[in-house]
């Protein structure tokens, strides 16, 4: 059994860590003591592919697997919990429930 990452899961952790340290990194202190949303954040992970990582590309999601999930969450959980919260949650509770139990035309919508 193989249990050294992938190139491509090095590659999505490279790009998390890489977007954290640039970017999170900058407004984690003032959108914590300020209670503000990471509207921005979550748009920018989004276009990285984070929001939808265990989608089917077939509904427009990455289709990654499951290690590069969590070595992306780590990533982003190192510099801000919060956004990694909000991460998780996309990802597990909102696209698997619709990919899994969701109608046809909801997983096409999502």
């Amino acid at each position: 059994m193989n249990f050294e990452f992938t190139e491509e899961q090095l590659m999505i952790q490279q790009s998390a860590r890489d977007y954290a340290q640039r970017e999170l990194i900058k407004d984690v202190i003032e959108r914590d003591t300020h209670a503000i949303y990471p509207t921005e954040h979550v748009k920018a992970l989004s276009e990285l592919g984070f929001m939808g990582m265990l989608v089917d590309p077939k509904y427009d999601g990455g289709g990654m697997d499951t290690v590069s999930y969590v070595l992306a969450m780590e990533e982003i959980s190192k510099v801000d919990s919060s956004v990694s919260v909000i991460m998780s949650v996309n990802n597990s509770l909102v696209c698997y429930g619709i990919e899994k139990f969701g109608t046809e035309e909801q997983r096409k919508n999502s």
